[in-house]
């Protein structure tokens, strides 16, 4: 791998990087020199899903890459990395244009490969390519064997907000230990929870300064976005896309690690669709929410962007037209879109989203044998008072049940990854005050003599936390909707036999909340549908909020109850700081403001087609879940090890270090990879762990 070198410049444009090709001295931004394809971007690698599971698998996925124009026929080699069979020769896959104007060429290969009885690793070269900057052309990347599950790599917050010190934070350092982690035993997948990219600067040194800098909120309200105002914000996206994609260590994952992503805010700007309603519809937001769409479809999806986007002297893109996106002539000029043609893994909602004229993609995609993912779109549809529509629930869970039903109990866990996490200390506290009458005279303070300017946004002026408070699920305005969908979880997986694990992001935070049942139910967690650990893995780039707010939170750790039947709270995890640093507080096990990332490994299955539940001899491993054999007894609460995979949690447990198999055959083991250092560049970091069984219903029991 080398040493990542890591720049914190401004984005570059696409001129700057075709120019600085080596020797494109006279090729010009629309030649080709020398008949090579001449990669701007990537490769980048997708996975897609997993085609006919349960009899001969197929691994489905997509290389991108971005080039400048002019190249026709690109050609992609796809072969099995160490191969006796007629397959060493290889396998060729031609390349789908799937956007190009005068300065920029995406090409989409739809790659598969069939899963084997072992893991196996395949490489992949760009025929006739010149990269820049790093001059590699064949990449390799890992799938799982064919009876096992998806080892997972998660991660969230993947860039700096604007005035980050980022030289002091050593970059995206992390990276380096992730592909370390993926030397030492292969990554499957890696899951974005939003953040993949940090667009605020558009507002900083970008297009949007001027708009935000107006100082009247009426004003800045009704600012049109024309076409010459999209245009520059297009490019600016483009080059920042460019910019943080090209860059090493990062670049270096995103070639032979599958991504599959969902968005949040920061990728299109910060705190986006948590604002009032009446500011969220003026022209300037919803330009940008499509610009973004744009480039979060190129980037991180590999589909076809819309053919146009919202501006407000082209009334046809201001409106969703029967179904399909309307088509300004302007910005198609010199311009080629691919007619979308979306994978099978999508889910798309029935309407557009309030403040963009698109509809929602949340992923549905089998992780192997015996794991289901669903990545919900929690950005698309929200407003300060929603996350999602009713209906779209009503299709993810839909096309889930189809999915498990189709699997004939093969499914043993599904995974939901939210933008946000929905297991944590409630904050309404800080809300009543930021919301309350006092705040008003401090506001019209600001407004007239600027007192307290770090305190308020310069978007609708209101207290600049607010919108991150508002984008929680425990937030006040959620609270009715993050209660329906738990009670609909626990259904699900009481009906359907499936242990439900939540993936979250967004507070710059490690914890891991848990949702369960009261102890004075007596029901063990391995026959309790209502145990659902979150796992909260914030941030793998960015910097983590001040010990002190850390701190706070784990003091706020309450034993909440979300009905009669369902208890929720943080497990104390963090049994020290990472290496030999004093962070947090010595009562502070709950929450870690480190840097990190999770790994997430299924412990394989002892026989794929035993017993209905999956284990050989009825049970775990080791032990007695929640009995007296290891001397775990009922926990008075929630505070305390629910069961054996948690006892010892934290940097002594057996899967701390992420390569270690753990107590529960079928189960999942996680690792928290924390950052020992800000200021080391190689992103070492400590282990933390526990252990998660699969949901075994007592009526299922082997005797």
């Amino acid at each position: 791998m080398g040493d990542a070198q890591y720049s914190n410049s401004a984005p570059k444009t696409v001129q700057s990087y075709v120019a600085e090709l080596p020797g494109n001295e006279s090729a010009g931004i629309n030649g080709v020199g020398g008949g090579e394809l001449e990669i701007i971007c990537g490769p980048l690698l997708n996975y897609k899903h997993l085609s006919d599971p349960e009899s001969r698998p197929i691994w489905n996925g997509s290389v991108l890459i971005v080039t400048k124009p002019g190249r026709q026929n690109p050609q992609l080699l796809l072969r099995e990395a160490s191969s006796n069979t007629a397959e060493a020769a290889g396998r060729r896959f031609g390349g789908l244009r799937l956007y190009s104007n005068s300065s920029r060429t995406f090409w989409q290969f739809k790659i598969d490969v069939p899963l084997r009885e072992q893991e196996v690793e395949w490489t992949y070269t760009l025929i006739n390519a010149r990269h820049f900057p790093t001059p590699r052309s064949t990449h390799s990347f890992y799938v799982p064997a064919a009876r096992e599950s998806m080892r997972i790599m998660f991660h969230s917050c993947n860039g700096f907000s604007v005035g980050t010190d980022e030289e002091a934070w050593s970059g995206p350092a992390l990276w380096n230990d992730v592909l370390r982690r993926h030397k030492e035993r292969p990554i499957h997948v890696m899951i974005g929870g939003g953040d993949q990219i940090y667009n605020d600067g558009v507002r900083v040194d970008g297009p949007l300064r001027t708009w935000t800098d107006i100082g009247n909120p009426v004003k800045r309200r009704d600012y049109p976005f024309p076409e010459s105002l999209r245009s520059d914000c297009d490019d600016f996206y483009f080059n920042n896309y460019v910019r943080w994609y090209s860059m090493p260590p990062f670049s270096n994952a995103n070639a032979q690690i599958a991504q599959v992503n969902i968005w949040d805010d920061h990728d299109i700007i910060d705190g986006f669709g948590s604002y009032t309603d009446h500011f969220m519809k003026c022209p300037v937001f919803r330009g940008i929410g499509g610009v973004a769409f744009k480039y979060y479809s190129l980037f991180q999806h590999h589909i076809p962007p819309p053919p146009s986007t919202f501006t407000t002297d082209a009334p046809e893109t201001m409106h969703y037209h029967e179904g399909s996106p309307a088509k300004d002539p302007r910005q198609l000029e010199n311009t080629f879109v691919r007619e979308s043609e979306l994978d099978s893994s999508f889910i798309q909602g029935h309407i557009p989203g309030p403040y963009v004229e698109e509809r929602s993609l949340s992923i549905y995609a089998r992780l192997g044998a015996n794991v289901a993912f669903i990545g919900l779109d929690a950005r698309m549809e929200r407003t300060r008072h929603q996350i999602n529509y009713p209906e779209t629930y009503d299709l993810v869970f839909q096309r889930l049940e189809q999915e498990v039903a189709a699997s004939s109990g093969r499914i043993k866990h599904l995974i939901l990854l939210l933008g946000v996490p929905i297991a944590y200390p409630r904050l309404a506290w800080l809300e009543n005050i930021l919301t309350s009458p006092l705040i008003t005279p401090i506001r019209l303070l600001n407004k007239r003599f600027g007192l307290g300017g770090g305190l308020f946004n310069h978007f609708d002026g209101q207290v600049d936390i607010l919108d991150d408070l508002d984008d929680h699920y425990t937030s006040r305005h959620h609270k009715k909707e993050r209660k329906e969908l738990i009670l609909r979880l626990q259904e699900f997986s009481k009906a359907y036999n499936v242990r439900v694990t939540i993936l979250g992001g967004d507070v710059h935070l490690g914890a891991v909340g848990r949702f369960y049942s009261p102890t004075k139910l007596v029901l063990k967690p391995e026959h309790d549908h209502r145990y659902m650990p979150n796992i909260i893995s914030s941030a793998i780039t960015n910097k983590p909020p001040p010990v002190l707010i850390a701190n706070m939170l784990s003091r706020r750790n309450r034993v909440h109850h979300l009905d009669h039947e369902t208890d929720e709270t943080l497990m104390p995890l963090f049994d020290k700081d990472p290496g030999n640093s004093q962070k947090t507080a010595s009562y502070n096990h709950e929450t870690m403001p480190s840097r990190n990332y999770a790994l997430i490994t299924p412990n394989a299955e002892e026989h794929a087609n035993g017993h209905a539940n999956g284990f050989s001899n009825g049970g775990p491993k080791k032990g007695q879940v929640n009995g007296t054999s290891n001397g775990i007894t009922l926990p008075k609460d929630g505070r305390s090890p629910l069961h054996v995979g948690e006892v010892g949690a934290g940097t002594k447990h057996a899967v701390a270090n992420g390569r270690a198999t753990g107590v529960f055959t079928g189960g999942l083991d996680v690792s928290f990879q924390v950052e020992i250092s800000q200021r080391d560049r190689q992103g070492q970091t400590e282990g933390y762990g526990f252990s998660s069984m699969f949901f075994q219903p007592q009526s299922a029991l082997c005797t």
